[in-house]
């Protein structure tokens, strides 16, 4: 039996050949989550609030008023009494750092060139509506509402929706509603899990629907997210909340140990891991862990995620242990070694962070860099969340006489061989007298 805080310890040589697919959701319960959350999203598209107000008492044992599900602004303003001033003053903190990194993205994506006689121009234009879907239930999340609001702001999204999980006595976590206000949201409604997504892609009387659904959420907001996204946008599947550490003889497995438990006590379905090339640091983590885990708060969702899904791999090299990161491709990679911004460049993940002084709780909370994450996996083919996934590249060309000139030939030859005759004529007809 695993003493509490205790994570498996493997060698990279001994690794089981399906220990990858072990740590994600196994295929039945996959299926089984589907299941579920596909008849909740029928019953939403059917009986819309009336759905919403029965699986919010079924699931969050939450007593909603059919009538009061969208939170009014006498709530908003109630809700900054409610709160201390230090943390409405971090909010206020942590949305201009991500609102000024945000802006600085949107510098570099100005794209114009104009050759022999054709000019080519690429802008942007923001989605007209997103549904930023905000956690509850274990913990409040008002970060999360950040990060989601503030890049859509940014982006000149005209209709920001958030949908969050309330209390059983029907009130939203006030926090949540500050940051709400200080992001500048049009819309907060009390509703959270499969539902609210259903809810945000199909519309009900309530609440309309978006063209875009974004943020975090367990996995049956995730399959919910999944399942809709034939019909609306999502930005990624992002899941469970994962930090991987890459470590070698020189990290401190003090301070990696911490990190694994903070990341563990997100909940049960937490990962934390550590892939390493010293067995020294290894065992030292492993016992660090113990000490940790044995006096932290949440110690039960600690024990649990790390007893379920925390795990220590011992490599015979830091080659071998970059393929196994990048098989892995977590969600949050922080990198413990001599020449950690050297392997950077050679690492998958949905966010890197490096040296011994940038903990994921940084870029939580203080770097301005977006904490909404591809998970599972999903890092080798999504990026985090930005300003960009609220917008749509429009191009825009406009030839002269002679820039067409100039390349009609070229144009024939590819009409030609794709047998699309017409595609020239309707080129050659502007040539002709």
């Amino acid at each position: 039996m695993q003493k509490q805080g205790q994570v498996r310890v493997w060698k990279s040589d001994a690794l089981p050949a399906d220990w990858f697919k072990r740590q994600k959701a196994d295929e039945k319960a996959t299926q089984e989550v589907d299941c579920t959350v596909k008849a909740i999203i029928n019953q939403v598209k059917a009986d819309g609030d009336g759905a919403l107000v029965e699986f919010a008492l079924k699931f969050d044992k939450a007593e909603l008023n059919l009538r009061a599900l969208k939170v009014k602004s006498g709530e908003i303003k109630e809700a900054y009494t409610k709160v201390p001033k230090q943390q409405i003053s971090a909010l206020q903190f942590m949305k201009e750092k991500v609102n000024a990194f945000q802006k600085q993205l949107l510098t570099q994506t100005d794209i114009k060139t104009a050759n022999d006689g054709i000019a080519v121009q690429t802008v942007l234009r923001p989605i007209e509506s997103v549904g930023c879907y905000v956690p509850g239930g274990q913990a409040a999340y008002p970060s999360t509402l950040v990060m989601t609001a503030v890049p859509a702001k940014v982006a000149g999204v005209p209709r920001i929706v958030v949908c969050s999980p309330s209390d059983a006595k029907g009130k939203v976590n006030p926090l949540v509603l500050v940051a709400a206000d200080i992001c500048g949201v049009d819309e907060v409604y009390r509703v959270g899990g499969a539902h609210a997504i259903a809810a945000l892609a199909y519309g009900t009387k309530t609440i309309k629907p978006v063209r875009k659904i974004v943020g975090p959420g367990n996995k049956y907001v995730t399959a919910a997210k999944v399942l809709v996204s034939t019909d609306v946008a999502i930005d990624m599947p992002a899941g469970p909340s994962e930090v991987l550490v890459l470590a070698d003889e020189s990290a401190d497995a003090r301070l990696i140990a911490f990190d694994m438990v903070s990341q563990a006590e997100h909940g049960g379905d937490s990962v934390a891991g550590l892939i390493t090339t010293s067995e020294r640091v290894a065992l030292q983590v492993q016992e660090n862990l113990a000490k940790v885990a044995a006096s932290a708060e949440r110690g039960d969702k600690i024990s649990e995620a790390l007893s379920k899904y925390g795990f220590i791999i011992i490599c015979n090299s830091m080659d071998e242990a970059i393929s196994l990161v990048n098989q892995f491709a977590p969600e949050h990679l922080e990198v413990m070694t001599a020449n950690a911004k050297a392997l950077a460049e050679k690492l998958t993940a949905g966010l890197i962070l490096l040296g011994p002084y940038s903990p994921v709780a940084l870029s939580d909370y203080g770097s301005g860099t977006n904490h909404v994450l591809p998970t599972g996996g999903f890092a080798q083919s999504f990026s985090g969340l930005s300003a960009l996934d609220f917008m749509r590249r429009v191009s825009i060309v406009e030839s002269t006489r002679t820039g067409l000139e100039r390349v009609k030939d070229s144009i024939k030859v590819m009409t030609e061989a794709e047998n699309l005759p017409n595609h020239y004529k309707a080129i050659q007809a502007r040539f002709e007298k």
